[in-house]
């Protein structure tokens, strides 16, 4: 984890909003069919990272983008705070600040060639321990196709169900690949109970129900929960995350 300076007397609360500093290139993906997507690498600003997430957003047709709120604070916060690298991108058809990536939603079909496209950015690159980290729709794609890639395991936020078949979800069941899924106790689509039916099929999941949790994850103690079991899996060494920066390294 990276070391603060424990001489640091001022610091500033870290809260939406805050970016810590990293390194952030704005990226384009190619993807099988000649679509160039759109989106943002952002990494440790001093050293290398240790894992890498590649983000897999929210159903686009309802307002999911790579800035969906988790993701983009993962990216502003856990390069510095957990020595990760955080891919985010546009899946076809999606726009955001960033741009817009080409192409139309393909309803989970078609977007079979953008976590490709993704995993092949972060093959190119060099990028180490690949992890999957879907929320909501981004999950769907994460167990569907996750499991043709080179990949540590995949880390499925709100899971829907909602068009991963029971055949594929069963091919989870000896993979190799790590499966974990946090499971919001009032969500709108799977709750515990649920969940724990739907996952049946795949004994080795790592199932985290959240008390008090809900699809959005909306709030700065559901943010907090979120991004550190998130690190408390790709990088335990890092958790639980700090709650505060030092001021100067914030730029305030």
């Amino acid at each position: 984890m990276t070391q603060h300076d424990s001489s640091e007397t001022t610091s500033v609360e870290i809260r939406a909003g805050i970016e810590l500093p990293a390194r952030r290139e704005e990226v384009v993906l190619t993807t099988s069919d000649g679509l160039r997507l759109v989106g943002e690498l952002a990494l440790p600003e001093a050293r290398e990272p240790v894992a890498t997430l590649v983000t897999l957003h929210p159903l686009p047709t309802a307002g999911g983008f790579m800035d969906s709120h988790i993701l983009r604070k993962a990216a502003a916060r856990l390069p510095a705070l957990a020595d990760l690298a955080v891919l985010r991108f546009n899946t076809r058809g999606t726009a955001s600040p960033r741009g817009t990536s080409d192409g139309e939603f393909g309803d989970g079909i078609a977007e079979q060639a953008d976590v490709a496209a993704a995993m092949a950015f972060v093959e190119a690159r060099g990028l180490p321990h690949p992890w999957l980290l879907g929320w909501s729709f981004g999950t769907e794609l994460a167990l569907k196709y996750g499991l043709e890639h080179r990949i540590d395991g995949a880390i499925l936020l709100s899971p829907p169900l909602h068009r991963t078949s029971d055949a594929e979800l069963s091919r989870w069941r000896d993979a190799e690949p790590q499966l974990v899924a946090l499971i919001p106790e009032f969500d709108d689509y799977l709750r515990p109970a649920e969940a724990a039916a739907r996952f049946a099929a795949v004994p080795r999941l790592r199932r985290i129900d959240v008390e008090g949790g809900r699809h959005l994850w909306v709030g700065e103690t559901q943010t907090r929960r979120v991004l550190d079991e998130i690190v408390s899996i790709v990088n335990p060494s890092a958790a639980p995350l700090p709650t505060s920066w030092p001021a100067p390294s914030a730029g305030v």
